[in-house]
């Protein structure tokens, strides 16, 4: 929903150097910048930014991508987030394309929210430090003062309108949007944390977007988190997420839990890399978020049968984000413990222990269709396909598929085929070799080099002279996105351009290619004319000699008009043989 000319103006507007800068320090090398790779473990450099091209790739990992890219992988965010995040540091505002469905929020709305729940939780802040009984409860639950300021934790007093000393306004619309007020049938106002420990719902980007209140003490609700907002929608967030980011990079996997007491109790002991749903069901949108960041998310559960429920949910709602160089796990707790307190009572490494050997996700899933279907009868047996069915049918992942797809069949009696027609699978059938193509691949190559070194060429590619090389589609594709347009932009701008589409992977390797190489960007454009015209003449050698040989099969009477016509012109360009 986002115009491409305002996406080519941000890309214009931020330097990617400071950008990633701000993040990861760079140090100059050569006419680059490199650093540690911040998506993987590394001891020496590999990651590289190119100010000239505006990109960054990783040789070691192969991350690669735009100032948008750099921004979702690092926060995990999707592509419209991002955008959102640099639009800001670039003080621009994100245009609405038509039909309402990006911005509905009036001006401004947005960031007098974000400053509202940032003077609330600093409220909250003070008014935990005033009050002995809360920070009894805190110490109880073994909570240090670095893990309560890591997590900004608080103390929302007992009373009904303790909030008015904070915003003498106290009947203003904002409030009651960002869920920090409820209002009665009569109209009359009340905060809607009371006598509470709060902790406060970050997003990606630092901004506090909601609370979570767990009682003090006895009462009920235990848990009352902020209702959905402009702000806050827990289905696409996760408790935790901003304070564990460098324990993901650095053990490449994110442990999911059911409570923010959980998240805070791991973190207390040692486990940085936990983060929590937020009174939800997990997601496809949670799971691809982590999985953005990491290679391997364990779900850490209560051991009780709501938690296995959990756990068989999260399963469901994370098969549609999965790949197959990703990898899911579940770990079960004994029924009288939670992370919380399994972690209080057993320590790190046995923790630890349970995470490293966590149940993959296809025996936890094998498991649990087994137990609901007698697999020594006939009709069991069926019962396990026909459960089976729906969830493989979700899986994007080749690979697993045809691992569950056996032990499917070996499970229920039926032959593997079987299995794959009952559950409507198109069998895996293994790509015949590709065929070697030898018709100049140098010249191609050469022109898919010089186009991403100076986009606006694209536009004069002919497309009838492009011979079937690997690298044909990605200088067609360069040549339709390019053709027509008034202004060319950087390679940048044409990555975000081919996001998502088949070519994308070609041109983002050859990319990758050219931040060692020397360019001279004056003899550009004869460089690109010199490799134009030996395609030309390849292409007419080509054709001669295909009119050649007809003509000496069936006589220059078998040609057609256009052909003698093309033959006796192509003949004078030939070399003399004599």
């Amino acid at each position: 929903m986002i115009p491409d000319t305002f996406i080519q103006d941000l890309l214009a507007r931020i330097d990617i150097v400071d950008l990633v800068d701000s993040y990861v320090p760079l140090k100059k090398a050569g006419a680059n910048y490199a650093a540690c790779c911040p998506f993987h473990n590394e001891k020496s450099p590999s990651f590289t930014v190119s100010p000239s091209k505006q990109f960054y790739h990783c040789f070691g990992c192969g991350a690669h991508g735009t100032a948008i890219g750099f921004v979702m992988e690092y926060q995990g965010l999707g592509f419209v987030d991002a955008v959102k995040e640099l639009a800001g540091r670039a003080g621009m505002p994100v245009p609405d394309s038509g039909g309402g469905s990006f911005h509905d929020e009036k001006p401004g709305q947005t960031r007098t929210l974000v400053e509202i729940m940032a003077r609330t939780a600093q409220y909250y802040k003070e008014q935990l430090k005033a009050s002995p009984r809360a920070i009894t409860y805190c110490k109880q639950r073994g909570l240090s003062g670095e893990i309560a300021a890591r997590f900004g934790i608080g103390y929302a007093p007992d009373g009904w309108q303790n909030l008015q000393a904070v915003f003498p306004d106290y009947n203003a619309d904002e409030l009651k949007l960002a869920g920090l007020v409820i209002e009665n049938d009569s109209g009359r106002r009340y905060d809607r944390f009371r006598d509470r420990l709060m902790i406060p719902i970050i997003n990606p980007k630092g901004d506090i977007i909601a609370f979570g209140g767990r009682i003090i003490d006895q009462g009920e609700p235990k848990y009352l988190n902020s209702p959905e907002t402009p702000l806050f929608e827990k289905g696409r967030e996760l408790f935790g997420l901003p304070q564990a980011r460098q324990a993901l990079r650095d053990t490449n996997t994110a442990i999911v839990t059911e409570g923010y007491m959980d998240v805070i109790a791991l973190a207390q002991n040692g486990v940085g890399n936990a983060v929590a749903t937020l009174g939800t069901a997990t997601t496809a949108t949670h799971v691809g978020k982590l999985l953005r960041q990491v290679d391997r998310v364990v779900f850490c559960f209560d051991g009780d049968n709501a938690g296995r429920k959990a756990a068989w949910r999260a399963l469901e709602n994370s098969l549609e984000a999965l790949a197959d160089n990703k990898r899911l796990g579940f770990v079960f707790l004994p029924p009288e413990h939670d992370p919380d307190s399994y972690i209080r009572a057993q320590g790190k490494a046995e923790f630890d222990r349970q995470v490293v050997q966590a149940t993959p996700l296809s025996d936890f899933l094998l498991r649990e269709l087994a137990q609901r279907c007698d697999l020594t009868s006939s009709e069991g047996k069926a019962q396990l396909i026909y459960e089976a069915k729906p969830l493989l049918l979700k899986l994007p992942t080749p690979l697993l598929r045809l691992q569950l797809v056996k032990r499917l069949a070996e499970a229920s009696g039926f032959a593997q085929s079987e299995v794959e027609r009952l559950c409507e699978l198109k069998s895996f059938v293994p790509a015949p070799p590709p065929k070697v193509k030898r018709s100049a691949p140098s010249l191609t190559r050469n022109l898919l080099r010089i186009v991403l070194h100076k986009p606006q060429l694209a536009a004069q590619l002919p497309p009838e002279l492009l011979p079937d090389t690997p690298e044909r589609p990605a200088l067609l594709r360069l040549h339709q996105l390019v053709t027509g347009q008034r202004e060319t932009g950087s390679y940048a701008v044409l990555r975000e351009q081919l996001r998502g589409l088949p070519e994308e992977t070609m041109i983002e390797n050859a990319a990758a290619e050219l931040l060692g190489q020397a360019f001279d960007e004056t003899e550009a454009e004869t460089e690109f004319r010199d490799t134009v015209d030996k395609l030309r003449a390849a292409e007419q050698k080509r054709l001669f000699a295909e009119l050649q040989l007809k003509a000496q099969q069936f006589g220059v009477a078998g040609l057609s008009a256009a052909e003698k016509q093309a033959y006796i012109q192509l003949l004078g360009t030939q070399p003399n043989r004599s």
